[in-house]
């Protein structure tokens, strides 16, 4: 069977979960506080991971899945770990790194399924933090794309999309992501005084001249990879007619959709995935990571240059790892399939002590301070 196969027939294996675990969920908040509510222990519902809880806790399979569909979750990890490098290589298989690139891996920004973190210091690795470029649209053109949704923002005119911090030999770097720390004291009810870290992000050493002058940064770290099957596979008008984007509930929350345009549906759809909503699935979230951070093309992103610029012509003229043997791509659509339906089933770990006094305790204060909302 196909791996595209297989993804069908496991996306719906998640809908049927994400159905029960809705069919659990009360209409309103709870009252009941001195007990758990049914069901709260297995925040995945039945694909929930019950397992021993280590540092391997966010790399388990859905635990529905089945034996016959976990081999394709196990090649699908082979391939979120696969470290590409620069092309020609022996095997073309693995190559088409770049040229310009910010990690060799998905596992590299994701270690262990988990939260990446912005450096601590100027010593600290930024591999899990990029920063997105942009500008804001000016031409009739690109508002016009902007108004019907067909894009979000407009790539800077030198460096593209993203800051890549590494390239392959022989051609230099974009630049080096600068942050610097402002401490902010506040003070707390009981007196207690504490500081924060305001970030200001700035780019060092940018290779290939100074950026557009109406530049925009946007820092992104790379967020927990559990339960992306289960937020995709709730029905898009679930999730609109609760938006409550005016508030008429009066709970001060609310939700503004994000439609953004389909590369692979080739329509306007809900965005989901990403910092700002800005993906519409997992699979084409994981596609713009694969040809923006690996510089590795893919069937929704098929140039062998990445994320490279047409003011970067040693860029474009870098050799590639395309090649026909793989339609022409570097990471054809079996290899995507794969790690999309890798990503759309890491189990979402039970909760620890869901029915202790104490957590009941932090779960009424929870809905107390509106946090339910």
């Amino acid at each position: 069977m196909k791996a595209s196969q297989l993804l069908a027939i496991t996306l719906v294996m998640t809908l049927n979960t994400a159905s029960s675990i809705a069919d659990s969920v009360p209409a309103g908040p709870t009252a009941d506080f001195p007990r758990p509510e049914p069901g709260e222990q297995l925040p995945g519902g039945d694909a929930s991971y019950t397992g021993r809880l280590d540092e391997d806790a966010f790399s388990h399979p859905s635990a529905n899945l089945g034996r016959d569909r976990e081999l394709d979750f196990r090649i699908g990890n082979g391939f979120f770990k696969r470290l590409w490098v620069s092309a020609p290589a022996s095997t073309q298989a693995a190559d088409g790194l770049g040229p310009l690139f910010n990690a060799r891996s998905c596992l590299s920004c994701h270690s262990r399924n988990g939260r990446g973190h912005p450096p601590a210091s100027p010593a600290d690795s930024a591999v899990s933090l990029v920063l997105q470029l942009s500008i804001p649209p000016s031409t009739p053109q690109q508002l016009q794309l902007l108004a019907e949704h067909r894009i979000t923002t407009v790539p800077e005119p030198t460096y593209g999309r993203q800051l890549q911090h590494f390239s392959i030999a022989g051609l230099p770097a974009e630049g080096a992501i600068d942050i610097e720390y402002e401490e902010l004291p506040l003070s707390l009810a009981d007196g207690t005084v504490i500081h924060l870290r305001k970030p200001a992000y700035s780019i060092r050493n940018p290779a290939y001249g100074p950026l557009h002058p109406a530049a925009l940064l946007s820092p992104r770290v790379a967020p927990p990879m559990i339960g992306l099957g289960l937020l995709e596979a709730i029905d898009e008008q679930q999730i609109l007619a609760r938006a409550d984007a005016d508030d008429r509930n009066g709970d001060g929350i609310s939700g503004r959709p994000n439609h953004v345009w389909s590369a692979k549906q080739d329509r306007v759809a809900l965005g989901r995935f990403g910092l700002k909503a800005g993906m519409p699935s997992v699979d084409e979230q994981s596609q713009h990571a694969f040809a923006h951070d690996i510089g590795i093309s893919v069937p929704l992103h098929p140039a062998g240059a990445g994320d490279c610029s047409d003011n970067q012509r040693k860029c474009l003229q870098a050799p590639d790892g395309n090649s026909p043997q793989y339609d022409n791509l570097e990471a054809p659509q079996q290899v995507t399939d794969l790690v999309a339906f890798y990503a759309e089933n890491l189990a979402v770990p039970a909760r620890r002590g869901h029915a202790t006094p104490a957590v009941l305790a932090g779960k009424q204060l929870f809905h107390a301070s509106g946090c339910v909302a």
